[in-house]
């Protein structure tokens, strides 16, 4: 419907401008900018022009980006080896590193000898993310890349033989009906080369190219994670620089994937969250309200004294490793970054893995385009991928997935043995047999989970948290929620799952509400919308289709 009523606009008032750019970035996090400023720098190294430029959907760079996070530096030594005298925000080595398993009232803390490589940060740095793709940003203008923040691509484009042409920013001005408003403004088409498609995890055009080209073919489904986070400023005197805590067990099920991170910034800040994996069976769950809870802990509640919440945000984590990357290449363009997959699960890190996928793709494409070709597959990019640090990192951590699938005392156990007695070159490869829209279960095989009450103090409900993350999307433009079929929340959802979208959604877009008539239907509040594609993902229907808005979205500060 809304392709169609697209295709009546362009008719009513196309053509569409074009820019033509060597290579077309879609996504301004840390594998885009990786991207583009490596292919500035060989460019510079061999006196050659390569033209770059990379779209971003956020109003700003770093304005959708949240990660926990800490950093691997491996990535930036390669990329830009003097970032330390370039200012790079990379502030505050980890000092300290804790794992621990927690019971409703207790935590046991794992002694550090025990710990897997996976849980040892030493040599990484505390970060906001959304602050070193600024940072990234300014180095990549500096080389000459332009940057267009605020506009999203909503639209492949393609050659007549197939092959990835560019893509067309949304058009602007479009009512709620789908009609032109006084303000629009159409779309604009920028052609290239090649594309590298960087949009983050469940990319709304990288879906789209995974089911053109078959990209999934002979690999195993996807899994993701639901990351939730808080920004808080804390009590000098309970702030630790450095100081890295991961716990795993309570508030979830030990059949449920899932755990918390709590990192000490600079400023006496706190980056704290709790990730989900999304593949749980239970429809009552709510990973909102488990994140709240897990803040109650006695060991946790402990650095929150006195504290005040600065930000909160959510986005979906592509958690299915080496197992479930799709084919990175396609006629005219690749993957890089989460829109492929290359999350390092059992680090909890992807930004040195982005970065790095960004580099091999720019090497690829500097190489073709020196050798006067377009629009081919980059099969170098892959190739040099296999033989790379990266492709190593993943195979070692290849296990730990499926393994903590299993629950957490199994998981825990196989994941000690895999890492600690094997080093993670087992050989065996466990596979993911469900993808996560398939693993929830009727709600009649369970009772329902009666969640506390926040106190507006250390827990919140979901509307103050995403008034905090500064989303905001005008009111008068098309729902970018869409449904295939708009009777099957009611007649499925509701009726089989109890209404699930209302529990997974971390930012209350959807709700069931009474019609006059007394007869349900769903409602969806997509200003809330704060794009982490949960929706798009645990749909047990695969019904909803998140598409990109006008714009707007999240305004993260230092996420």
């Amino acid at each position: 419907m809304m392709h169609n009523q697209n295709q009546i606009l362009l008719d009513q008032y196309g053509p569409r401008e074009a820019m033509e750019y060597d290579v077309v970035v879609i996504g301004g996090g840390p594998a885009g900018l990786s991207a583009a400023i490596r292919l500035k720098q060989l460019a510079a190294a061999k006196g050659t022009e390569v033209t770059v430029c990379v779209l971003e959907k956020g109003a700003e760079l770093g304005a959708h980006i949240l990660s926990g996070a800490v950093m691997d530096p491996i990535a930036m030594n390669e990329l830009l080896p003097n970032w330390k005298e370039l200012g790079a925000p990379l502030n505050t080595p980890v000092t300290e590193d804790r794992f621990l398993f927690l019971t409703e009232t207790k935590s046991y803390k794992t002694p550090n000898w025990m710990l897997p490589g996976c849980f040892q940060n030493h040599g990484n740095y505390v970060i906001s993310l959304a602050n070193v793709v600024r940072w990234l940003g300014q180095q990549a203008e500096a080389l000459g890349v332009e940057i267009f923040p605020g506009f999203p691509a909503a639209e492949i484009l393609y050659n007549d033989d197939g092959s990835v042409k560019g893509v067309a920013t949304g058009n602007l001005g479009v009512d709620k009906h789908g009609q032109a408003s006084a303000s629009f403004q159409l779309g604009m088409e920028l052609h290239a080369k090649y594309t590298f498609f960087a949009e983050g995890s469940r990319g709304h055009l990288g879906k789209q190219l995974m089911e053109k080209y078959q990209l999934n073919k002979g690999k195993d489904p996807q899994t993701y994670g639901l990351g939730l986070k808080e920004l808080w400023e804390i009590d000098p005197k309970l702030h630790q620089p450095g100081l890295v805590v991961h716990s795993a067990g309570w508030p979830l099920e030990n059949d449920t994937y899932g755990g918390s991170f709590l990192y000490h910034l600079e400023n006496n800040q706190v980056a704290v969250g709790y990730v989900v994996g999304l593949g749980y069976a239970n429809p009552y769950l709510s990973p909102y309200e488990e994140f709240q809870r897990y803040k109650t802990h006695p060991e946790i509640s402990k650095f929150f004294v006195g504290a005040k919440r600065i930000s909160y945000g959510a986005r979906a984590i592509t958690a299915g490793g080496l197992q479930s990357l799709p084919k990175l290449t396609f006629p005219g363009g690749v993957l890089i970054g989460c829109d492929a997959g290359f999350l390092n699960t059992s680090r909890i890190k992807g930004s040195h893995t982005a970065m790095k996928t960004g580099m091999l793709a720019a090497d690829a494409a500097f190489e073709a385009l020196g050798l006067g070709r377009q629009f081919d597959e980059l099969s170098s990019y892959p190739a040099a991928f296999e033989k790379s640090w990266l492709h190593e990192e993943l195979h070692v951590a290849r296990n730990f997935k499926p393994w903590m699938s299993k629950g957490l005392l199994t998981g825990s156990v196989m994941v000690g043995i895999d890492q600690l007695v094997f080093r993670g070159k087992a050989p065996w490869t466990l596979r993911h047999t469900h993808a996560d829209h398939e693993c929830l279960k009727p709600a009649a095989n369970y009772k329902p989970i009666v969640y506390p009450k926040p106190d507006g103090k250390l827990t919140f409900d979901r509307l103050s948290s995403v008034f905090i993350s500064n989303t905001n999307h005008a009111e008068d433009q098309p729902i970018h929620l869409t449904l295939k079929d708009a009777a099957v929340p009611v007649n499925v959802n509701l009726a089989r799952y109890a209404g699930p979208e209302a529990r997974y959604c971390p930012a209350g877009v959807y709700e069931y509400v009474k019609t006059d008539a007394g007869a349900d239907r769903l409602q969806i509040n997509a200003q809330n919308c704060v794009h982490c594609k949960t929706c798009d993902i645990k749909d047990p229907t695969q019904n909803i289709v998140w598409v990109t808005p006008e714009g707007g979205g999240p305004g993260y500060p230092n996420m």
